[in-house]
């Protein structure tokens, strides 16, 4: 038995639970029951890795002189890589000795970000609902979370109006996402605009996650926060391998932006970290160089599996506006059931996973993230699963 005195420190406590842990205990109880699970909870990318990004890495894993500690800033070649794909994508010019970091994944970056800037005390802003590590970071480093609570009459957009001038005073940083995990929201240029004005008169600095960069149908094109003029004197943008390229379990990403905050989170890492095995680093290399044919490939696989599942939805009294971007949908619960409650039910019912939006932060009640990340077979069989288990939206109750 533990010793009542050995006890974790204070901040671990301030933490909710981690929802995607707790999944994967009800999915391990549920496959020792022999249930089938068809798994759309975690943003976890189905399909192997592009081959020349596989054999990239088999390429660089036989090269001895990849076998010793990568450098701590990531090797140049990768840097390189980073800074001309930015320039490809968004006609944004970096200076890849030092406006671009390699991370083992965007989350490590994010959460190590605000280890690096926040004070027991700082106030934060972030949206609800929004990407875990964008609230968990600053709360491990002891910040207050003011968060903006996202409306879906508003289509899941930050306010900037609804923030109180005396917190916005106080506030050293603002998170922010668009493609948004889990809202699958879009955003015009022009709150990109406003949010760096806004920023710039309230000394803020800004932290963009552009994960689903490239995950975008229909003919929209995501924003880069490095495109609006003078975002990169307050702020970093953050990008990852994991989804466009199924490279999840490689733990790849990297930030680029604002030399100064950069540098300060490589100080950091280089206290916690020796950086990413270089032989990865060469194989990401060869992902930001694919040509587009794989991009669209990916593109038209995502936005198929979002229009068969919106019109399976729909079949089933959901009425769900098709997203322009991310690999989810955000869909929400029949009236009167909590999303926990609802995600539990179909899992239990059904043996589908889906991921309660409180898991989110508050703002996400009332919601569950369904990820687009099995074929139109599995898509189907969670559908028919859903008809014989009797799970409906019935809007007429809710105005009852």
């Amino acid at each position: 038995m533990t010793p009542d005195w050995i006890t974790p420190a204070d901040r671990l406590s301030t933490l909710p639970p981690y929802v995607f842990a707790r999944l994967d205990e009800l999915k391990a109880r549920a496959r020792e029951q022999g249930l089938d699970l068809i798994d759309l909870g975690m943003g976890n990318p189905d399909g192997a890795t592009p081959q020349p990004v596989v054999e990239a890495a088999i390429a660089a894993l036989q090269n001895p002189a990849n076998h010793g500690y990568p450098p701590f800033e990531g090797t140049a070649s990768f840097r390189q890589a980073i800074t001309d794909w930015y320039y490809r994508r968004y006609t944004v010019k970096l200076d890849p000795s030092s406006e671009a970091l390699p991370l083992l994944g965007s989350k490590e970056g994010l959460t190590h970000l605000a280890i690096a800037y926040v004070n027991p005390g700082d106030v934060v802003l972030v949206p609800s609902p929004s990407y875990p590590a964008h609230f968990r970071g600053p709360l491990i480093a002891g910040g207050e979370i003011y968060p903006l609570v996202l409306k879906p009459e508003n289509h899941w957009l930050i306010d900037l109006s609804a923030i109180p001038d005396a917190v916005a005073r106080r506030a050293k940083m603002l998170y922010f996402n668009y493609p948004s995990n889990p809202t699958t929201a879009t955003a015009p240029r022009e709150l990109f605009e406003e949010i760096v004005d806004f920023a710039r008169h309230y000394e803020i600095m800004l932290v963009h996650d552009l994960c689903y960069a490239e995950l975008a149908f229909d003919g929209f094109h995501p924003t880069s926060l490095l495109e609006i003029p003078g975002a990169k004197e307050i702020g970093v943008e953050f990008h990852t391998m994991s989804k466009t390229y199924n490279m999840a379990g490689w733990r790849v990403g990297f930030v680029v932006g604002n030399r100064h905050i950069i540098q300060s989170l490589r100080t950091l890492k280089t206290n916690l970290d020796y950086g990413i095995f270089s032989a990865l680093q060469a194989a990401a290399e060869t992902a930001l160089q694919l040509p587009d044919v794989y991009l669209n490939a990916v593109q038209d696989r995502y936005r198929t599996r979002r229009d068969f599942l919106i019109d399976g939805l729909s079949k089933l009294g959901w009425s769900i506006p098709k997203s322009k971007a991310t690999m989810y949908l955000w869909v929400p619960c029949p009236p009167e059931i909590g999303s926990t409650d609802f995600a539990l039910s179909v899992l239990q019912q059904t043996g589908v996973v889906v991921t309660p939006g409180n898991a989110f932060g508050a703002g996400g009640e009332g919601y569950v993230r369904i990820s687009l990340i099995a074929d139109l077979e599995r898509l189907q069989q969670a559908l028919d699963r859903f008809q014989q288990a009797g799970i409906r939206y019935q809007p007429e109750l809710v105005s009852q």
